[in-house]
């Protein structure tokens, strides 16, 4: 299981976040968004990111020209569509700055089946996105809802790597273990206000992955000779 905390503001949580080990850390580049954050402030938040820990730039129905300035300015690996985004848009976007991606599929509990969901993933799949980021869907929001969807819509055989968001939090990563996931992306959970991010809660969360972990390999059958 690998971990991305997302939504950050504020140096001191970049910094905390990398001592605690996480995998990856999002900014948001979308203004509606509270956690929303500018170049400027982006290229200050991305010197405290060490080696070996990818920078996801989240971005919203993003136009070519600004997606471009952005990767001229701010030294990201990985985007995240977290808009409307077809396969196709994702797919070109992402070509015009050399850049790996993931998508970002809000998840209805009333419109999807497990059948629709792997459908969907497969068309990102087939445009090059390297994971698919399944989130709760909110008609006034295109994420941050802090709420979760209904897990029996994660397929489990995916076209792509799932990373799973939504409502998590330290008490409910234990519930998480046996979902065919690759990673959880979390950032309402360990925050104290939107954009400030609650050290304790980070350490929390971390601690709840990492026990986990142990517990999983501890069931695991053990390795053959």
């Amino acid at each position: 299981m690998h971990v991305k905390f997302c939504g950050f503001t504020e140096l001191t949580d970049i910094k905390t976040a990398a001592r605690l080990g996480v995998e990856a850390v999002g900014l948001v580049f979308y203004p509606p968004s509270p956690r929303a954050v500018s170049i400027a402030q982006a290229q200050q938040l991305i010197s405290a990111v060490p080696a070996f820990t990818s920078v996801v730039a989240l971005v919203v129905n993003i136009s070519p020209e600004d997606l471009i300035e952005l990767a001229d300015k701010v030294a990201f690996d990985i985007i995240q569509f977290h808009g409307d985004e077809s396969p196709e848009q994702c797919q070109q976007l992402a070509a015009s700055v050399n850049k790996r991606w993931i998508k970002a599929l809000r998840i209805n509990n009333e419109q999807h089946t497990l059948s629709s969901v792997s459908a969907q993933i497969e068309k990102f799949a087939l445009a090059g996105a390297s994971s698919i980021l399944l989130d709760t869907y909110n008609p006034q929001k295109y994420g941050g809802t802090g709420e979760r969807f209904d897990w029996d819509l994660i397929p489990k055989d995916s076209a792509l790597p799932i990373i799973l968001a939504g409502g998590l939090d330290a008490d409910n990563v234990a519930a998480t273990l046996d979902l065919p996931i690759y990673a959880l992306d979390v950032s309402g959970g360990i925050e104290s206000s939107k954009g400030k991010k609650d050290e304790a809660k980070m350490r929390g969360f971390m601690k709840a992955v990492k026990r986990d972990r142990w517990q999983n390999a501890t069931l695991s059958e053990p390795l053959k000779q």
